[in-house]
């Protein structure tokens, strides 16, 4: 999963990233191919992902859902405002 862009785009940020940073080609290469990942994660995905995340840390469900509903207004897709049955439905299918 990933944005798709244009090898030429690809090219000209690991490019931008060498000459602005200390950043070898293969690392610059490496931060562009993570980011695109980064900004192309779903809301879906991400309340799956972070319920595991904050569940693997101990953290209840209730405690989890009223962080997840806190985190999605500050992420950088617009998420609708989600209520704990969303999330749940989302997690558990």
């Amino acid at each position: 999963m990933g944005i798709d862009l244009e090898p030429d785009v690809v090219d000209e940020l690991v490019e931008h990233l060498v000459t602005t940073t200390a950043m070898p080609p293969g690392v610059a290469a490496r931060v562009v191919a993570e980011v695109t990942h980064y900004f192309s994660e779903t809301v879906e995905t991400f309340v799956r992902r972070r319920h595991r995340e904050l569940q693997a840390t101990g953290m209840t469900n209730p405690a989890i859902f009223a962080r997840l509903a806190d985190e999605l207004g500050s992420r950088r897709f617009m998420a609708p405002e989600l209520t704990e049955r969303q999330l749940r439905r989302t997690i558990y299918g």
